[in-house]
């Protein structure tokens, strides 16, 4: 056996609780001024939700709206006051004490960021990791596709069953790939195992809860030339009945969950968070610019799997460096080093460029809203911008 295990957790849980808020902050700023800068963290805390960070916008929010944000935003991921949980057991919206701790963005910062000449500077300095393989069809790692379909499936069930089902919810599974030279060809075996953790209410016994959710890990839609519920470990629960959840049970912070959120372990990440930040923040842009880049070159049939680390100086518009690692997977006739020079003579990648491709400043329902995407996953959905295969022909003219 050559075993890797990827983990997610769903909108309810109390680090996703904290990114949804501090990206609904960042979607109102945003939508009312275009320019805004923001770089705001969110501390979630039994019933205490503590906003802090600097922001500077020309929206106007006033405290009490900050707080209708993060209560509104609670309510949305299903702490809206399900009756079927005591006020002991879950958080009831009613309940939410929010504090405010915001300032002004440091002008210093500001400075470097919009130039004179039009251009905009990085937000701050760092390295981003961009991934792709060919294990699914989104050109996502599996274990982590996998558990984001079974999370998926458990939490619409608990939204749609409230009086069943609680919404902090954790999946993870584990691939089997049986020897190392197909983890490194991108070739899956089996699911091996399976992990599901819910809360349930206390009417409810831990034999009728691991029913009701083996029906849904067997509805979820695995891949059944992958998963076999009877040549599968499966832990459902597995410390028993899980009644009191929500923040009010464990603290959430914002950043907390970055493998989560970008490729399950699969690729090193940066180290800075996405949620919370304005698109200048290449913590954020940069992680969508080499992802879109690292899917183009897999899309292409130019590698099975590729690793796009991307560098940048605060407010300095051009990356410092570009880095392309297909980790020996790549056709003949090309190699890293000519993939490298061909994304760094192709692609600008400054935060304008990244900005403007994916309309990075115009979050809205009708494209797609930051709070959505952190609840969904940073990377990894086909209907977000910096998952279009839009530049196909210029890979592919590479075979």
């Amino acid at each position: 056996m050559y075993l890797f295990t990827s983990e997610v957790v769903s909108p309810g849980h109390p680090d996703k609780c904290a990114d949804i808020i501090a990206d609904s902050i960042v979607d109102k700023l945003i939508i009312g001024d275009s320019q805004s800068r923001v770089a705001s963290e969110v501390f979630v805390a039994g019933k205490h939700v503590v906003i802090g960070g600097e922001v500077t916008s020309n929206t106007q929010v006033s405290v009490e709206e900050y707080k209708k944000i993060a209560v509104d935003a609670l309510k949305k991921i299903g702490y809206y006051g399900n009756e079927s949980f005591t006020h002991e057991e879950c958080l009831y919206p009613e309940d939410v004490e929010v504090q405010v701790l915001l300032n002004r963005q440091s002008p210093d910062i500001n400075q470097g960021v919009d130039k004179q000449d039009g251009e905009t500077g990085a937000g701050d300095q760092g390295i981003m990791f961009g991934y792709a393989d060919c294990e699914t069809n989104n050109f996502m790692p599996s274990a982590i596709t996998y558990s984001r379909m079974l999370m998926e499936k458990v939490y619409h069930y608990a939204l749609a069953h409230p009086h069943k089902l609680g919404v902090d919810i954790k999946t993870q599974v584990t691939m089997d790939y049986d020897v190392k030279a197909n983890f490194e060809n991108c070739e899956p075996q089996k699911i091996h195992t399976v992990v599901v953790s819910a809360p349930c209410v206390s009417s409810m016994s831990i034999e009728e809860v691991r029913e009701l959710i083996m029906e849904l890990i067997i509805d979820a839609g695995l891949p059944k030339n992958l998963f076999d519920p009877n040549d599968c470990i499966i832990h459902i629960n597995p410390t028993g009945k899980y009644v009191s959840h929500s923040p009010l049970h464990d603290s959430g912070l914002t950043g907390r969950k970055l493998i989560v959120d970008s490729f399950g372990g699969y690729a090193p990440i940066g180290g800075g968070a996405q949620s919370s930040k304005d698109y200048t923040k290449v913590d954020r842009s940069g992680l969508y610019a080499a992802r879109w880049i690292a899917k183009h070159i897999v899309a292409a049939g130019l590698s099975k799997k590729c690793i796009v680390q991307i560098s940048y100086a605060i407010g300095v518009a051009r990356p410092t460096s570009v880095a392309v690692d297909t980790s020996g997977t790549v056709i003949d006739g090309l190699d890293d080093d000519k993939l490298s020079t061909f994304v760094l003579d192709n692609f600008s990648l400054t935060p304008n460029w990244i900005t403007k491709k994916f309309a990075l400043d115009k979050p809205s329902e009708e494209t797609f809203l930051y709070a959505d995407v952190a609840a969904r996953g940073q990377v990894g959905q086909s209907d977000y911008p910096w998952e279009k295969l839009d530049e196909m022909a210029k890979f592919e003219a590479l075979k």
